[in-house]
C-alpha cells in the first residue's frame, strides 16, 4: 500500500512539474503506457520518444502517433497550400475531424534542408504541417519529431533498459542500453575485436566508448540512414559503423 502511494505521488509530481526524469524507469514505462492507453494508441509501435528540453525530460510525438491519431479520430487533411518566402518553404494545411471541426497549421522548412535537395525539403515541410495540425486538432499539446530536429536545446533520450555487463577491465558495472527498444546484433558476422577497433570522427575507438554513448550513436546512425538519400559508398560506410556499434552493444548485453 505504501509503495503504491509513493509511486502515485511520484507520478503526480512529475505531471505537475512536467519533468519525467523524477520517475524511475518502471514508473516512466507505466506513465508511457497510460498516455498511450488514454489516447487509444498502440504503445508497441513506440508512438512517442523522450527528449530533454529546458532541463526537463518529456515526451514528443513520432510519426506513428500522428498516423494512428488520424485514423482514430477520422481526421482528413486537405490539399497543402505551398508558398515560398526567401529561403523558406511554407506549407499550410487544413484538417477536419469526423465532427466537422476544422483546424489549420503550418510547416516551415529551409530550402537548403535535406542536403539541399529541394524536393525532399518540400516533402518535409508538408509532413511537418500535417503532423502539427493532427496533434492540434486531436488536442495533444506536444512537440512532433519534425519540430524536435530544429530545436538545438532538445537532446534525444532513450528510455533505458538496465543491464549488467563486464567492461574491458573486467569491472562489473551497470549501463543503460537502448537501441530502438532492443539491443540487437548486426545482420553481418563482424567479430567483436574488429568492431571495437572502429574509430569515430574524433579518432576514438568504439571499444573505448561507454555503452550509453554508443547507443546514442546507433540511434543517430539509424535515423540518418533511414531519412537521407546518400551515395552507395557513404551508405556502406555508415552501415559498417552501425554494425560495429551493434556488435559491441550486443556483446555487452550478453550476446542477445
Amino acid at each position: 500500500m505504501e509503495n503504491s502511494l509513493v509511486k502515485s505521488n511520484a507520478i503526480e509530481s512529475a505531471l505537475i512539474t512536467g519533468d519525467l526524469s523524477k520517475l524511475s524507469a518502471e514508473q516512466r514505462l507505466s506513465y508511457y503506457n497510460q498516455v498511450c492507453t488514454s489516447l487509444g494508441l498502440n504503445s508497441l509501435t513506440r508512438p512517442f520518444d523522450y527528449i530533454t528540453l529546458n532541463g526537463k525530460l518529456t515526451l514528443y510525438a513520432r510519426k506513428d502517433a500522428a498516423d494512428q491519431l488520424r485514423k482514430i479520430h477520422d481526421v482528413s487533411i486537405g490539399k497543402p497550400d505551398i508558398t515560398f518566402q526567401d529561403e523558406w518553404i511554407i506549407v499550410t494545411v487544413l484538417a477536419t475531424n469526423k465532427d466537422g471541426r476544422t483546424d489549420s497549421d503550418i510547416g516551415v522548412v529551409n530550402k537548403k534542408d535535406m542536403r539541399g535537395d529541394f524536393g525532399n525539403a518540400l516533402m518535409k515541410a508538408v509532413t511537418k504541417a500535417k503532423r502539427r495540425v493532427t496533434l492540434s486538432i486531436c488536442g495533444l499539446g506536444m512537440l512532433d519529431e519534425t519540430e524536435v530536429e530544429t530545436i538545438p536545446e532538445a537532446v534525444p533520450y532513450s528510455e533505458p533498459v538496465i543491464t549488467t555487463h563486464m567492461t574491458t577491465d573486467k569491472t562489473l558495472v551497470a549501463e543503460a542500453v537502448e537501441l530502438g527498444g532492443v539491443v540487437e546484433a548486426p545482420k553481418t558476422t563482424m567479430d567483436l575485436a574488429t568492431a571495437e577497433a572502429v574509430v569515430d570522427s574524433k579518432g576514438i575507438r568504439y571499444g573505448d566508448i561507454i555503452t550509453r554513448d554508443l547507443a546514442f550513436k546507433a540511434n543517430a546512425m539509424e535515423k540518418y540512414l533511414r531519412e537521407n538519400i546518400i551515395e552507395p559508398a557513404e551508405r556502406e560506410g555508415k552501415q559498417f559503423k552501425l554494425d560495429a556499434v551493434r556488435t559491441i552493444l550486443a556483446a555487452r548485453n550478453g550476446g542477445k
